[in-house]
């Protein structure tokens, strides 16, 4: 059942939006993404609807199928969590940073990543420019995986890159 459930997951990650952002750099032992996107918001609202992660995340990319089932505690410690039924969660990752309205960055396995030897640092920068955001989304994963994570950076990185595009939909909309 496991194993079906991980082939699931990645199923969504190879299927994901077409958009993408840059892979920085890959190799056996890792991989770093990176995308910037200009989003017609001020800082402090994009910096709030990052944290209403509930409110943009594709459902496609969650445990439950539910993204209103996401939160995250913005505080260092604070949780990335999902609800499941029956009393069951999933910790996709662990808030180390947080400056409101600059940044937030967390350790984070994501996805099928999280029963391999790796750990992530994923950060998002938000800077102002003009009555606009400049957002920076940064994921950089280290470790083991059989068969080497730099085939594992370009499903990665069409999920992420759809989450960007998700939240910038949402900041957008919410004006």
């Amino acid at each position: 059942m496991r194993r079906v459930a991980v082939a699931a997951v990645f199923a969504m990650l190879t299927a994901a939006s077409p958009l993408g952002a840059d892979v920085v750099d890959q190799s056996a032992n890792g991989f770093t993404l990176k995308t910037s996107v200009r989003m017609a918001a001020p800082a402090e609202r994009v910096y709030r609807a990052l944290l209403d992660i509930g409110s943009w995340w594709s459902k496609d990319h969650t445990y439950g199928g539910d993204s209103r089932n996401l939160t995250i505690a913005p505080q260092p410690g604070g949780c990335f969590c999902e609800k499941l039924a029956n009393g069951g969660g999933v910790e996709h990752g662990r808030v180390v940073n947080v400056l409101p309205g600059t940044l937030l960055r967390l350790t984070a396995a994501l996805g099928p990543l999280q029963e391999m030897g790796v750990n992530g640092a994923w950060s998002w920068e938000i800077r102002p420019a003009g009555q606009e955001s400049q957002v920076t989304m940064t994921y950089a994963v280290g470790g083991y995986a059989a068969g080497g994570l730099d085939k594992l950076a370009p499903p990665v990185d069409q999920v992420l890159a759809e989450q960007v595009r998700l939240l910038k939909g949402y900041v957008e909309k919410s004006r």
